[in-house]
């Protein structure tokens, strides 16, 4: 297990350096600079603010100190558009807000997901199986940019049940997470009632079921393990999945968090607030995968740690 962990990180480290590199190249050669937006700056003033920067320099001096300086001392650098800040306090405040927003929109999909997805198994081809995958099958079609919309106008500003912006009580916090949870429960309902099926299926079911267990004890202990390896090796994806779709829900909830800053750092050229959100979404997702990998040998037996 310690090898395979030691082999995976090397390889995190391979993709962040890939991805890093990538990234920093596409924000200096599209169009546009990190301070075209600024009013009546003259031509002198926007000379000091490139060479403050080091925007002044060749695009591979650029490259160098970036990325020497960020891993001798984990420095992202300051930022372009908010002065006296660095991309590193904005991520300390605004990380744990999409953290936050996502163990919310992944509960919800799993404990939906899952609860649905069983239902559907243990009575294939009825009204509780055809029901829950036909809303599963509304809910993969309807992407979150979609859905946050509508159930914002419903319960928030027809019903009033919610808050439609902010992120400081409960009530600004359902209708986000319902929206970004809603879309990958579908996913979780489909794969886990496939799952399911295969292993109720399975001679070793049949022999518990002939041995007087419940139906309960089948599923609990016994089907569920097995069941759930196609919902779990889903979830690095998944959890990838909500990280980066909380960038389009922050936006439509105006919530403070990272993903909404990333969408900002965007439009504004931010170049060093884009190259921090970017690599510390990389790892994170890495890390996910990494997580779902061990998980998936312990659930399954005749996998290994290769």
């Amino acid at each position: 297990m310690f090898k395979f962990i030691a082999s995976r990180t090397l390889q995190m480290l391979a993709v962040l350096a890939v991805t890093g590199t990538i990234t920093f190249f596409l924000v200096r050669l599209a169009p546009g600079s990190p301070f075209d937006q600024e009013r009546n700056v003259s031509p002198e003033i926007r000379r000091n603010l490139d060479a403050y920067y080091g925007l002044d320099q060749p695009i591979m001096v650029q490259y160098w100190r970036y990325f020497s300086k960020l891993v001798t001392t984990g420095d992202f650098g300051p930022s372009f558009k908010y002065s006296n800040r660095t991309v590193t306090e904005i991520i300390s405040e605004s990380l744990p807000v999409s953290f936050e927003l996502g163990i919310y929109a992944m509960i919800i999909a799993v404990v939906i997901g899952v609860t649905a997805g069983v239902l559907a198994s243990l009575r294939p081809n009825t009204m509780t199986d055809y029901l829950p995958m036909s809303l599963s099958m509304i809910g993969i079609s309807m992407p979150t940019f979609v859905m946050g919309p509508l159930l914002l106008l419903l319960f928030g500003l027809q019903l009033g049940w919610f808050n439609v912006s902010g992120w400081s009580s409960f009530g600004d916090k359902v209708l986000p997470a319902l929206t970004l949870g809603f879309y990958y429960a579908a996913y979780f309902a489909r794969l886990t009632r496939g799952g399911m099926l295969e292993i109720l299926s399975q001679d070793y079911i049949r022999t518990a079921r002939a041995k007087g267990a419940s139906e309960l004890r089948v599923v609990l202990r016994h089907a569920l393990r097995g069941g759930l390896l196609p919902a779990v090796s889903f979830m690095g994806p998944a959890l990838a999945g909500i990280v980066t779709g909380s960038f389009t829900v922050e936006t439509i909830f105006q919530i403070p968090g990272l993903g909404r800053y990333f969408v900002t750092a965007a439009l504004n050229r931010d170049y060093t607030l884009v190259m921090g959100t970017v690599i510390l979404f990389a790892a994170l997702i890495s890390v996910f995968n990494l997580v779902v990998d061990v998980v998936m040998v312990w659930l399954n037996p005749r996998l290994k740690f290769d």
